[in-house]
């Protein structure tokens, strides 16, 4: 029986093949029985890139440091962003350029008002901030400098540096800077060169400054060493009234603020509060002779945002009144200085040609247990110091 669906003609000329590596038909149409049409192969696909794009346009031009000073001291961001890049750069000779850049800045410093915004995670930090610094730029106005400092990765060494997306509206606002910055590493939940980002931010006009820490707990000393205030945000719930007691943190607190105080969360936040006020009379009086407060807020709703800002700046008029401002400020100086010493100190060790060429062998003594670590070390220190 014959099949009326079988379709090939022994007489029609046979279908082209496609060439190259794949395997079929081209289009059947341009065979030989439909010599009436024909099927074009297509257009060749076009390079995305513009052929008459000139790469040199727009490179970005390199600034002398002159140009940045004049650039951030104009109170442009974009040179002020670029500025603190070689900052945080490790690269030696923009460690150069960003130390005149700093030199040059540093008479135009020193006239703002710098807090240090720390917690656990999850208290709400950038959260708070957003609605801390609307409500000081809207009742204060001025310009505010935002430093957050994110976790870098001990495996990667990478950031997200995105605490920005959490601070929707002054991302927004004109008179506001928002600079993330990773902590490569630093003690502290602040970057090493937080510090003379400061420096630059206030040369550029900004007299408001949050420095946000990673909230890494008890061990925010380096923060507190380089602001006016230190802002501690805490959450209902977290423990018992042990954790009020416990020194580190709470020791160099200026205010205590309890995030989260909206709904079925306000009576636990006002126990809270009440635990961190006994707590603190357990507590030596801080040399300020400031006993600092603990507050209550909603960092979502915006409650209690206005009090927290007028203990703040109470708390600067205190400080000024009896001389301890100044007083911090020269102490804080004195810090980062011996601060420098060590951190160069420390580069100019792992970067001794001798050292490194000592250090892996020193390295595979220990793990074969024929030095212990502190010998290996003082060997490496002896030979550091004698090849100087």
């Amino acid at each position: 029986m014959e099949n009326n669906n079988k379709t090939t003609n022994k007489d029609s000329a046979p279908l082209p093949r496609r060439e190259g590596p794949g395997v079929g038909l081209v289009h059947p149409e341009n065979s030989a029985e439909f010599a009436g049409l024909q099927v074009n192969s297509g257009v060749e696909q076009q390079s995305i890139i513009n052929p008459y794009l000139k790469r040199g346009r727009f490179r970005r031009q390199e600034l002398s440091a002159a140009e940045m000073v004049e650039g951030i001291l104009r109170g442009d961001v974009t040179i002020l962003s670029q500025a603190v890049t070689l900052i945080e750069s490790v690269n030696p000779d923009h460690q150069a350029k960003a130390q005149e850049v700093i030199n040059r800045c540093l008479p135009y410093s020193g006239h703002s008002i710098r807090v240090g915004i720390s917690g656990v995670p999850g208290a709400g930090k950038s959260t708070s901030i957003d609605e801390f610094g609307m409500h000081v730029l809207r009742e204060y106005g001025g310009k505010l400098a935002v430093l957050a400092i994110d976790p870098s990765s001990e495996r990667s060494k990478g950031s997200i540096l995105g605490d920005k997306t959490r601070m929707e509206k002054l991302a927004q606002h004109p008179a506001s800077f928002i600079r993330p910055s990773p902590s490569a590493g630093s003690l502290g939940g602040v970057a090493r060169k937080t510090r003379e980002t400061i420096i630059l931010c206030e040369a550029a006009g900004f007299d408001k400054i949050f420095v946000e820490t990673v909230g890494v707990g008890q061990s925010e000393t380096a923060c507190h060493s380089m602001v006016d205030f230190f802002l501690l945000i805490q959450v209902a719930g977290t423990g018992d009234e042990l954790q009020g007691i416990k020194r580190g943190i709470m020791e160099i607190s200026d205010g205590i603020v309890i995030n989260k105080c909206d709904g079925d969360n306000v009576d636990r936040c006002q126990m809270a509060a009440t635990n961190f006020r006994n707590a603190l009379h357990f507590f030596p009086m801080p040399e300020s002779g400031w006993l600092p407060k603990v507050l209550c807020y909603s960092g979502f709703y915006g409650t209690g945002v206005k009090e927290i800002w007028d203990m703040v700046y109470q708390y600067i008029d205190f400080v000024k009144a009896n001389g301890y401002f100044d007083y911090r400020r020269n102490e804080q100086a004195k810090y980062w200085m011996y601060e420098s010493i060590n951190e160069h100190l420390k580069a100019s060790f792992y970067n001794n040609k001798v050292v490194k060429a000592q250090l892996q062998q020193a390295e595979q003594t220990v793990l074969a247990g024929q030095k212990t670590s502190f010998v290996a070390a003082q060997d490496l220190l002896d030979l550091y110091f004698k090849n100087l």
